[in-house]
């Protein structure tokens, strides 16, 4: 079999197996980047009130994940896991032992990390809203909710999209970490491939293309979300 019919779909080829690798790697950061998003909100929330121990923790977090290594992030929550997990079933008597879903720790793993670097872009935005224009809406008659409904999250969306899919496009990267768990993404199925065919260049050039892929695609996606923020901030 020459080398290029390997990578074709079918049984004989590695081309399935490397397709669905990619939507599990993109499915993975979806989720990733759902978890990241609420978390990233509750930490920035946290940063900018006025209460200093809120204040504190927010930025201790910071610090940890900043601090510590992606890869043994995700380990740790893989592994942490299944001890929570099954300890609370060992103290409410259930004999069970759960194993912790490998797509779902890698999910918050990468959720968490996503998260704690997304809490800086929303609080940067959160103070880059010009104060002129939250007083204006006020002096227009609309109450506090409104201004933050209607003035102050549509322009926070504005200022932190830039910030937000620059961590998308890490984040699409850093999915790969996840074969530290044997989880079956993109480049783990090429690892495999390479392995098992002994022709391990092919079958990363395959993935690295795919990998290109995805970001231009993430990147047209970006182009089109800036073009609408702008227009409706400009609706305001």
């Amino acid at each position: 079999m020459d080398t290029l019919s390997k990578l074709s779909l079918g049984q004989f080829g590695w081309g399935d197996e490397l397709l669905i690798g990619a939507l599990m790697t993109v499915s993975l950061a979806v989720v990733s980047l759902i978890v990241g998003l609420v978390i990233g909100g509750i930490i920035a929330l946290c940063k900018i009130q006025p209460i200093s121990v809120l204040r504190g923790f927010a930025h201790g977090l910071t610090l940890v994940f900043r601090g510590t290594p992606e890869f043994l992030v995700i380990l740790v929550v893989f592994f942490g896991l299944d001890i929570v997990i099954n300890t609370l079933l060992s103290a409410f008597a259930i004999d069970l032992r759960v194993s912790t879903p490998k797509f779902w720790a890698g999910a918050l793993g990468l959720g968490l990390i996503f998260g704690v670097y997304a809490s800086e872009v929303f609080k940067g935005s959160y103070y880059a809203v010009p104060k002129g224009i939250i007083e204006a809406s006020h002096a227009l008659g609309l109450s506090k909710f409104q201004t933050i409904v209607r003035i102050h999250i549509p322009l926070m969306w504005s200022y932190a999209l830039p910030g937000l899919m620059n961590l998308w496009l890490v984040l699409l990267k850093d999915t790969s970490l996840v074969a530290v768990i044997a989880f079956d993404e993109l480049l783990r199925t090429a690892k495999v491939a390479g392995e098992t065919e002994r022709e391990p260049f092919i079958f990363f050039l395959a993935a690295a293309a795919l990998y290109l892929l995805m970001t231009w695609l993430s990147d047209q996606s970006r182009i089109r979300l800036e073009n609408r923020v702008s227009l409706a901030g400009r609706n305001l």
